[in-house]
């Protein structure tokens, strides 16, 4: 409804310095054209909604204004008190803060709603950890997430491939969480970059500020750096013949293969399909593990190399034997 887009716009100024027509547009799902006839209504109503050009303009409210519209309805309070990580929460030393602030949030939701709500963490619940979790050790962690709010230059020993250690000054811009694996989103060289946590394995912060890019959205970043590194994963597909009766069995596995498509099963009721791999060793002992249940069509190359490795099974355990 356009009452609520008006709202919202209004709550956005509000909470936001300035905002640019593209991201108030992208933020609501609209057009640009509808986000200039929304401030037209704003500014016909009486709203002190200011538009500024040139490079750094967008749309402000006036200085100093500041609506009483504080009302919130029952489905939006229970996105605030659905609960997140709480991993993430002890990860970032607030997990006690949530907890007072949900007791706060509820303390203050008028009678006719509590109902509605206060039952919400007993229906849904978030957890990001996985089933068998390696142990983390984060030991600058606290330092980190101190050069982030801080704004301060941060002097790392970063740990790479095969355990060597680079150092490196960088400047923190953010922290972000995938699954149960913490990133440091930082400057360094002019060049914005991502660190896993865990490989840091000590920390400095240093007294000299930096200033954060005017233009920097950490949520952004991240999505489309997440999207580069999915297009550059090594991929490997194989064409194949299952039988029947692992087709549920694939399906479960997608952490280590993915089924790109199932055909029609043939008149002798082996089942087509196509699947990806990171890489032909990975394929070779996936396929292998499945014994006569999986048929390779092509590659030819893959064929041999499956049949090298049976052979190989065989002549050890023969060997054994003797």
């Amino acid at each position: 409804m356009r009452a609520d887009r008006l709202i919202s716009i209004l709550l956005l100024l509000q909470n936001n310095e300035r905002m640019t027509t593209r991201e108030l547009a992208k933020e609501l799902e609209v057009t640009e054209r509808t986000i200039h006839r929304d401030m037209e209504a704003l500014s016909a109503a009486g709203i002190p909604v200011l538009a500024e050009r040139g490079k750094f303009g967008g749309w402000r409210l006036l200085e100093k204004y500041r609506t009483n519209l504080t009302g919130l309805k029952a489905d939006e309070i229970k996105t605030l008190l659905l609960s997140p990580s709480f991993q993430h929460l002890a990860d970032l030393g607030i997990s006690d803060d949530w907890k007072e602030a949900r007791q706060k949030l509820l303390a203050a939701i008028p009678a006719p709603m509590k109902d509605d709500v206060k039952d919400i963490s007993n229906r849904i619940h978030i957890d990001t950890g996985t089933w068998r979790q390696t142990p983390r050790e984060m030991k600058s962690f606290g330092i980190v997430q101190q050069a982030v709010w801080e704004e301060k230059k941060l002097q790392i020993q970063y740990e790479k491939a095969g355990k060597q250690t680079s150092e490196r000054i960088v400047e923190p811009l953010g922290l972000v969480a995938k699954g149960n694996i913490w990133y440091l989103i930082a400057a360094s060289d002019e060049k914005i970059k991502s660190y896993r946590v865990s490989r840091i394995v000590d920390a400095k912060l240093l007294k000299e500020n930096f200033s954060r890019p005017n233009d920097f959205d950490l949520a952004g970043y991240w999505q489309e750096s997440k999207q580069k590194f999915i297009s550059s994963l090594p991929r490997f597909e194989v064409e194949v013949e299952m039988a029947p009766t692992i087709i549920q069995r694939i399906n479960f596995t997608g952490r280590f293969v993915q089924v790109i498509h199932l055909d029609s099963p043939k008149h002798d009721g082996w089942i087509p399909a196509s699947l990806c791999f990171d890489t032909e060793q990975e394929a070779r002992e996936y396929i292998l593990g499945f014994g006569n249940q999986i048929k390779i069509v092509r590659p030819v190359s893959l064929r041999k190399s499956v049949r090298g490795m049976a052979e190989g099974v065989v002549n050890l355990y023969s060997e054994n034997e003797r």
